[in-house]
């Protein structure tokens, strides 16, 4: 069931949406990521991008690998909905394709699990700008794994 997303209800969310409400990445900062909707059954997600000059290339456009890190972000979001704590998603390929030219504005992008393996996910998505035209879609493979901290590279320095 699709349901809109209340931060202060944290709690009652999966372990990828507790952590973004916690603590966003700053790439997600850099994208002006804002959750809107999940649907944990359908492993769904509804995500809205602040996007603007800061993201042109140097034509006046977005650039593409906005976009395609907009797609990336999306996709794992919604691979992240059927992680539990301590597990990540991290994306094994993706393929974006560039339908239309995104100027600044609040994009939508929403993303789904097509098919889940053991251990992989197949999933797609859509972005939308504000007037609801279709900028891109991306489809990816997505990994779920265990989280391995790294080792502290700065011992015996």
């Amino acid at each position: 069931m699709r349901r809109a997303i209340e931060p202060a209800q944290a709690s009652d969310y999966p372990p990828n949406v507790q952590a973004i409400l916690k603590r966003r990445a700053a790439a997600s900062e850099y994208l002006g990521q804002e959750l809107l909707e999940i649907d944990t059954d359908a492993g769904w997600v509804r995500i809205a991008y602040a996007l603007n000059e800061t993201h042109f290339n140097r034509y006046g456009a977005i650039h593409g690998g906005v976009i395609a890190c907009v797609m990336d972000d999306v996709l794992a979001t919604a691979a992240g909905l059927v992680a539990q704590w301590g597990e990540i998603a991290p994306t094994l390929e993706m393929k974006v394709s560039y339908l239309n030219q995104a100027g600044a504005a609040r994009h939508t992008a929403e993303a789904r699990v097509i098919k889940r393996g053991r251990t992989v996910l197949f999933l797609e998505s859509l972005l939308f700008n504000d007037a609801g035209k279709t900028v891109a879609t991306a489809s990816a493979t997505i990994m779920i794994a265990p989280l391995k901290r790294p080792t502290d590279r700065t011992a015996g320095v």
